[in-house]
């Protein structure tokens, strides 16, 4: 295995993550905050502590009426019956009867906007398996581990306070970044300021983010809130060509909860700055050996661009290193991964970036790979004399 060291490539270049969180700190108890176009994360604090979600659980419900959408289980003009179960939850609710019968689209704006209770069971029952809402919820935990959510367990469909249930920050931010990600046609339901059903409670109609009427970009997604929680956000913001995504929980009051949540979001636009380290095509960064090939060397290039995010002040060096296993034998197909280049930074995870081959190099004709073994033959008695001679 062959290594190549090189500090001096990226000079200047640093890679945001946690610890370089340039002194940033949260009020939050929790926290977790991500470049969504980079995957970087810029904050964490205690983000895989399974805790309480409250509301902020019926992010996964709405992940699994979006699915259930997609593979035409359901419909946005379906109608489906509120049953007296649903209809009896208290706190924040969508003011159902169990005599109602809902579209489903409603349903959703029941629930982003209003956080309705109600209508979050009201979806549940309807995907269920055996129809309750305790069904739901196994099924809500079994898509939760396939999706790599390792600390959510799910007893209910809303977050209403039960005993094991339970979501970490970095799940919830998983969760937040799929629902962007995966159902751009739905997303939209999340910006919505206000929805009454049926005109219903309409002094209650208005959407609890406090985010979407600032004027800094957001658009989603959605507020918790239990006496065991605290107040907690799970919010997402667009500006330029960036969107950050947060989740914060354990905020004492709901003022705060909207000043923290502010700030998070002033802070992850304005210290951080998108740049690329490599674009498609560009040069080669290194040759490698090749064994019987027409050519003794091959180039090797970035499989692909990478653009990370870096702090607007305070760079610092950002070593690299080279490994692979050499020489290669010959043939080698352009576009195979020969090497991977590690870029490092204290305290930093690695982020590692496959380097191909850049060009074609056949295996050699029967007199040129007779040269190449005349040539190693040599070089090994030549080696062996020298060591003699030692």
């Amino acid at each position: 295995m062959l290594r190549k060291t090189f500090p001096p490539l990226f000079a200047a270049l640093v890679f945001a993550f946690p610890a370089l969180a340039q002194g940033f700190e949260t009020t939050a108890g929790s926290a977790v905050v991500v470049d969504h176009n980079t995957g970087q994360i810029l904050l964490s604090k205690n983000a895989d502590v399974p805790l309480p979600p409250a509301s902020m659980s019926k992010l996964m419900t709405l992940n699994m009426v979006f699915e259930a959408l997609e593979d035409g289980r359901l419909t946005l003009e379906t109608v489906l019956p509120v049953s007296v179960e649903a209809a009896s939850y208290g706190g924040s609710t969508m003011f159902l009867d169990s005599r109602d019968r809902v579209t489903v689209e409603d349903l959703i704006r029941g629930v982003v906007v209003l956080s309705g209770n109600d209508a979050t069971a009201v979806l549940a029952e309807a995907l269920s398996p055996d129809g309750t809402e305790a069904g739901f919820a196994d099924m809500m935990t079994a898509r939760a581990r396939e999706l790599g959510m390792e600390n959510s367990v799910f007893r209910n469909s809303n977050g209403w306070p039960a005993p094991g249930h339970v979501m970490s920050m970095r799940d919830l931010a998983l969760l937040a970044e799929r629902l962007v990600t995966e159902f751009p046609q739905y997303y939209p339901y999340f910006a919505e300021t206000e929805f009454a059903f049926d005109g219903r409670s309409p002094s209650n109609r208005f959407n609890r983010n406090p985010l979407l009427s600032l004027g800094i970009g957001a658009d989603g997604l959605k507020t918790g809130h239990t006496q065991e929680a605290g107040y907690g956000l799970v919010g997402s913001a667009v500006q330029g060509d960036r969107r950050v995504t947060f989740v914060l929980s354990g905020i004492e009051t709901e003022a705060g909860r909207a000043e923290e949540s502010e700030r998070i979001v002033n802070w992850a636009f304005r210290q951080f700055a998108e740049e690329t380290l490599f674009e498609g095509g560009d040069a080669p960064v290194m040759e490698a050996a090749v064994f019987m090939g027409e050519r003794a060397m091959v180039p090797l290039m970035p499989a692909d661009s990478l653009t990370v995010l870096l702090p607007v002040t305070g760079r610092q060096a950002m070593s690299g290193e080279i490994v692979y296993d050499g020489p290669v034998s010959a043939p080698v197909a352009a576009g195979t991964q020969l090497a991977t280049l590690t870029l490092t930074h204290p305290g930093v995870p690695p982020i590692e970036v496959p380097l191909v081959a850049a060009v074609d190099v056949p295996r050699a004709g029967p007199l040129r790979r007779v040269q190449i073994a005349g040539m190693q033959v040599a070089g090994d008695l030549i080696g062996q004399a020298m060591e003699r001679l030692e």
